[in-house]
């Protein structure tokens, strides 16, 4: 078990395989074991990385929250690895709450950071329009189930196990949603991000019905030296649901940023 110090947090990771580093970071549904589909694909040619934010799985956290910790907790987890002789750098990627503390993140560090996959996600872009487009995208969200915004019915019937198996990956985690309100109080204007000096990608679902591909599709016309994956019949979990793609859409990015 793998311990980083993060002002008074203890943040765990795990390091999985060799190669060119990629850590990922969890929903607010989610702690490090979510990755497992990732680790499997992913490891025999990466270093792969997960990390539990305080308050999430084994990153036990009782004082009061605060989302702007997060970043730090991702740093004091590269910080550790690159003290302990491994990658000095890693391609972050987000999932949906994870991006934004990924991007943050990297923007912190970005001698630590090889570039950024935004899943699901905008990572809290502070941008009148874009801001418009995410709460409107989220007011129809609000109208759904929960579970109805992050997994396909059709997975859930077909797949009760895997549907069961993700609700459960909630109750290991101290942190709630209320926690998450400073989350995007600290994300980057398109400007910074434009000259931040690493690659980006949004990687989005054609299903998402959290954020839609419109949304993504316009962050990346703002942001042309973005790249935008949006990736057919993949819901806002793409990850746990579809993850032959996700993980086909990360690797290309891992290639790319290793050959670069």
């Amino acid at each position: 078990m793998a311990i980083a110090l993060s002002g008074d947090a203890k943040i765990y990771y795990e390091v999985h395989g060799a190669g060119p580093a990629v850590l990922f970071v969890h929903g607010s549904g989610g702690h490090h074991a979510a990755w497992w589909q990732q680790v499997a694909a992913l490891s025999s040619s990466y270093t792969v990385i997960t990390v539990d934010l305080r308050g999430f799985g084994n990153s036990r956290w009782e004082a009061d929250h605060d989302a702007r910790n997060f970043p730090g907790d991702i740093v004091a987890v590269l910080d550790a690895i690159a003290d302990d002789g491994g990658p000095s750098r890693a391609v972050l990627v987000g999932q949906s709450i994870g991006a934004a503390a990924a991007l943050r993140a990297a923007l912190n560090r970005p001698d630590r950071a090889s570039g950024v996959i935004l899943g699901h996600s905008l990572g809290g872009l502070q941008h009148e329009e874009l801001t418009a487009l995410v709460k409107a995208d989220r007011a129809v969200a609000e109208k759904l189930p929960v579970l109805d915004r992050l997994l396909t019915p059709e997975f859930r019937a077909s797949r009760p196990d895997l549907a069961f198996l993700f609700r459960q990956m909630g109750t290991f985690n101290t942190a709630k949603m209320q926690d998450l309100r400073n989350l995007n109080s600290d994300g980057p204007t398109v400007q910074e991000l434009a000259s931040a000096p690493f690659p980006v990608m949004f990687l989005a679902g054609e299903k998402d019905a959290v954020l839609s591909p419109a949304t993504v599709r316009r962050a990346g016309e703002l942001l042309p030296s973005a790249r935008v994956e949006v990736v057919a019949d993949a819901p806002h979990s793409m990850y746990w649901e579809t993850p032959a793609l996700f993980n086909d859409a990360v690797a290309s990015f891992l290639k790319d940023v290793a050959t670069a």
